[in-house]
């Protein structure tokens, strides 16, 4: 064999080699994270802005940097925030023990323990139960299907703190049994009799009911604790308080509005009740296991809203539900230990509330408000807030997850609008509920909406086009009817 020949051979192997790494890496996104760390080398080496310290401006850069990964999925949220830890640790930005400082927060303990407690309501069937006793005894018309749905999902939302595990895990799968019941299918001219309709509404009522509770959605905790860092305390009753009555009437009047933005085929469905009692006579009578399920619902309730004037915070109160819970056997410890969601939030809710909570310590916060108040300079405090309210909103059609969003930009709007001259509580609580109610106007923009859209029964042209008008809606409800609540119990 010639030298020649051995040299190709060779190349060959190499070559072969080099495709098969590459065709089954599964690490990182090599060139969007190449590109990533590009940029936070340029700005690394940039002189440090005036007014801010050397471990804030590095700080603020490896945020930055975890927060465009984030966005362009280069590493699952989880392995990101990790690596995030590690250049804190490298760079010498942090020390051991403020980069884990948070994992001993109360905020981040409260939606561990409401995720594992959400696994108790999915393990015994207690919420697909009650979604069908409301459709049993509502669901006669299409309009009541809607409620029974809004109903089951309002019920849940306290507990179940994810609006993919709740919307995706328990609402869907009964719309879907109730759509294939009325010959709706997707993809076809017939998803128009009333999948399409149900798909639509189950996951815009799935938003409002997200912006109700303290424990409906995973980053709720996040704004919760984000707030605390300037100064703004957010309790569980306070968010429910302040959310109750527009939320409520939202949720109301959405089935009216969606009848006449995207009316369905089918108007009355009266096998729909009869289907509901055939699938609860499966279920069977309520076992034992629903029975303690529903006691802990019922206490945790109770502990949350009158738990503060018995000296019962709601993290204590939760991990009273979940000992319940596992002592009864309703959950056993490998349920505990195989709850990946909950984890998986444990870290990188964890290592973004570290990164916050320094950044507002290193005086980042104050530097940014002070720059950004220069931009509105002169104008009056409502039309400021309002502005900064609506590009708030509408900016998450550029994110592909509410904590990016949240993580990027809800400190600063919060600072500003207070440094503006509005009421903190009421800024603080009103950039929260917005930070819920605008994952409805695209099929990107929360995690539960792949689940729904992803069914085939509304496309993306009708999709964007309600989504967008109905965001109108949902926004002049909580602006009035919010605006004047929030004046009866003292807000602003």
């Amino acid at each position: 064999m010639s030298s020649q020949t051995r040299l190709q051979q060779t190349g060959s192997a190499s070559t072969d080699l080099k495709e098969s790494f590459l065709n089954n890496w599964q690490g990182a996104k090599l060139i969007p994270f190449m590109a990533v760390i590009s940029f936070a080398a340029a700005l690394w080496w940039l002189p440090v802005p005036a007014g801010l310290s050397p471990k804030a401006w590095h700080l603020f850069i490896i945020f930055l940097s975890t927060i465009i990964a984030i966005i362009a999925k280069i590493l699952p949220m989880g392995a990101l925030t990790l690596l995030a830890i590690s250049v804190c640790l490298g760079t010498h930005t942090l020390t051991l023990e403020q980069s884990l400082i948070s994992f001993k927060s109360n905020v981040l303990w409260l939606i561990i323990f409401a995720f594992l407690i959400a696994r108790g309501f999915i393990k015994t069937g207690l919420g697909t139960r009650v979604a069908y006793q409301f459709i049993a005894i509502i669901g006669k018309s299409t309009l009541g299907l809607s409620y029974g749905l809004i109903l089951t999902d309002l019920i849940l939302a306290p507990f179940i703190p994810s609006n993919t595990a709740r919307g995706g895990g328990i609402i869907f799968p009964i719309v879907n049994s109730l759509t294939g019941g009325y010959d709706s299918r997707p993809h076809q001219p017939s998803r128009k009799k009333i999948g399409a309709f149900l798909i639509k509404l189950a996951f815009q009522a799935n938003l409002i009911t997200s912006a109700m509770f303290l424990t409906s959605m995973a980053s709720n905790p996040l704004i919760a604790s984000l707030a605390e860092k300037v100064g703004i305390t957010i309790t569980w009753g306070t968010w429910a308080l302040a959310t109750i009555v527009p939320g409520l009437l939202n949720l109301i009047l959405l089935p009216l509005i969606m009848f006449r933005l995207f009316p369905p085929e089918v108007k009355k469905t009266p096998q729909a009740p009869a289907m509901a009692r055939e699938k609860l006579k499966d279920i069977g009578p309520m076992r034992m296991d629903e029975m303690i399920m529903l006691g802990t619902f019922s206490l945790l309730l109770f502990l949350w809203v009158f738990g503060s004037q018995f000296g019962i915070q709601a993290t204590t109160a939760a991990l009273f539900g979940l000992v319940i819970l596992l002592f009864s056997g309703v959950l056993t410890w490998k349920d505990v230990l195989n709850e990946n969601v909950a984890w998986d939030t444990f870290v990188w809710l964890g290592t973004l509330l570290m990164m916050a909570s320094h950044l507002s310590e290193f005086g980042m916060m104050t530097w940014l408000s002070g720059h950004m108040q220069q931009l509105v300079v002169g104008i009056n405090v409502f039309y400021a807030v309002t502005i900064l309210a609506l590009s708030y909103f509408y900016i998450h059609y550029l994110f592909p997850s509410m904590t990016a969003h949240i993580t990027s930009l809800y400190s600063g709007v919060v600072v500003l609008s207070v440094s503006l001259g509005a009421p903190p509580l009421f800024v603080a609580l009103m950039f929260a509920i917005l930070s819920n109610l605008c994952g409805g106007i695209t099929h990107y923009g929360t995690g539960s909406a792949p689940v729904f859209f992803g069914s085939g029964y509304v496309n993306m042209k009708e999709w964007w086009r309600v989504g967008g008008l109905l965001s109108l809606f949902n926004l002049a409800i909580w602006a009035v009817v919010g605006g004047l609540w929030w004046k009866i119990i003292g807000l602003w």
